[in-house]
């Protein structure tokens, strides 16, 4: 139930019954050998597969976010935490004032995290809203399904390598790779964190088998559908 598969009439007639929608949030960055659009690709289909199966329209999903520690690989893009927040504010602003009171927020990217405390002031203003920020991948039945496979697992590792984020004729290292410290990387500048990480691989496998990944993602969209229907408070 794709906003861009509706007109303004649809939504109107919509909000008459419900008044929930989904906003996924992604990133365009590097991803070792997968898609730099990885964090966008799992999220809008994320979205978009739940939304479907609950009647819920779903807007298109933000492709950018932050994520300045990538910036020494080509083909990243980076925005600025302030302007970040700002944007998703100003889109949460819309869909109130359209109708709708209850978001949904599909996130796939661990940059994007701030914009949940940096929206809560806005959502002090405007107490009829809703507003829940998943991060799928990280959740609580993702995790388990995906340590049953592996617990060495990470970003742009076998744990983002679905058959929709992979790429054609590109090969994979066959070996496995070390995990890395996340909080180290942290501290240093975007050319030291290229120089640690090298392919961009946080730790793990580079693929698993596509029955394993398709587990993780059935748990995926039942995890996040069961939010939808029943995480809002009164």
């Amino acid at each position: 139930m794709k906003i861009a598969d509706m007109n303004w009439f649809q939504v109107e007639t919509y909000l008459k019954s419900d008044d929930r929608v989904i906003l996924p949030l992604g990133s365009t960055e590097q991803h070792a050998y997968l898609s730099l659009c990885t964090d966008f690709i799992l999220s809008n289909k994320l979205a978009e597969e739940t939304g479907e199966g609950c009647g819920v329209p779903v807007y298109p999903g933000l492709p950018y976010g932050i994520a300045p520690y990538f910036s020494a690989y080509p083909g990243t893009v980076t925005i600025r935490p302030e302007t970040y927040g700002d944007f998703v504010t100003d889109i949460l602003a819309s869909l109130v004032k359209s109708g709708f009171k209850r978001v949904l927020i599909i996130n796939g990217h661990g940059g994007n995290c701030p914009v949940e405390e940096i929206i809560r002031p806005w959502l002090g203003k405007v107490p009829e809203c809703r507003v829940l920020f998943h991060n799928w991948w990280s959740s609580k039945a993702v995790m388990e399904a995906v340590h049953k496979v592996s617990p060495n697992a990470s970003h742009a590792s076998w744990m983002e390598n679905f058959p929709w984020t992979r790429l054609a004729e590109v090969p994979l290292p066959p070996e496995e790779k070390a995990p890395c410290d996340p909080d180290n990387l942290k501290q240093l500048p975007p050319e030291k964190v290229r120089s640690i990480l090298g392919d961009g691989n946080y730790g793990g496998a580079y693929q698993a088998g596509d029955d394993a990944m398709l587990t993780i993602w059935r748990t995926a969209v039942a995890e996040t559908t069961h939010l939808l229907d029943t995480g809002w408070t009164n």
